[in-house]
């Protein structure tokens, strides 16, 4: 049974929508608190998330970006704001459906079952600036082609696409290679980074990595010099 997790902060629009879902036959998650949202949302790790704007805390434009650069898991936007630039801005952010409401029952049932029908198979997929990498075979998906990564280079591109924009501590890529941060020479490290970086370039891939002073290591986009 697929799990939908609703984002909603207007309790009878919340209840509506969930009670529609589980007659339908989903499992549904019914997010009541808003704090942190996106991290609830990566725990639960339902199948989809049916994610309103106009929310407390973080507006639903802030969670889908944070959910996209982390997890695989679709977004349908469903929100009242009915402006193109609303819709627009939320697609660049990684959302695969923008429903304007109130909007009919049948309609959101067909774009909930479009949404996970072209997800299928995709959950142990991460996402990244025109990639997928497969979580349990390390194959990269990138210009219309796949290539399967050696296992320490596919465990370095998970650690840092499960940390999103964020800098990864060496302590997190250490354990993320070898299970441990005992008795490892960091040449070791800088050796699994260097491959990595030059698999990246042979893909362009648009990506590069960069030393953090004091943190670790931060996966950026080429032309940005931040750290």
């Amino acid at each position: 049974m697929k799990r939908i997790a609703v984002v909603e902060d207007e309790v009878y629009m919340r209840e509506e929508i969930a009670e529609m879902l589980r007659n339908t036959g989903f499992e549904v998650d019914e997010i009541i608190s808003f704090e942190d949202t996106a991290g609830q949302l990566l725990r639960l790790s339902p199948d989809l998330i049916l994610l309103d704007i106009n929310l407390p805390q973080a507006s639903g434009f802030q969670i889908c970006r944070e959910i996209k650069q982390k997890s695989a898991i679709p977004v349908l936007v469903l929100t009242s704001r009915d402006q193109m630039r609303d819709e627009l801005h939320a697609l660049e952010l990684g959302a695969d459906e923008y429903l304007t409401k109130p909007c009919r029952k049948e309609r959101l049932l067909a774009r909930t079952a479009n949404v996970l029908k072209r997800y299928e198979g995709r959950s142990h997929m991460l996402e990244g600036p025109g990639f997928l990498l497969d979580r349990q075979t390390y194959a990269l998906y990138i210009h219309n082609r796949s290539v399967v990564l050696p296992g320490n280079q596919g465990r370095l591109l998970e650690a840092f696409l499960t940390h999103g924009a964020n800098p990864v501590k060496k302590e997190d890529l250490l354990t993320a290679l070898w299970g441990t941060t005992e008795y490892i020479d960091e040449n070791a490290l800088q050796v699994n980074l260097t491959r990595l970086k030059k698999t990246m370039q042979d893909l362009e891939m648009c990506l590069k990595i960069i030393p953090v002073r004091g943190v670790g290591y931060q996966l950026i986009p080429e032309g940005n010099n931040d750290a």
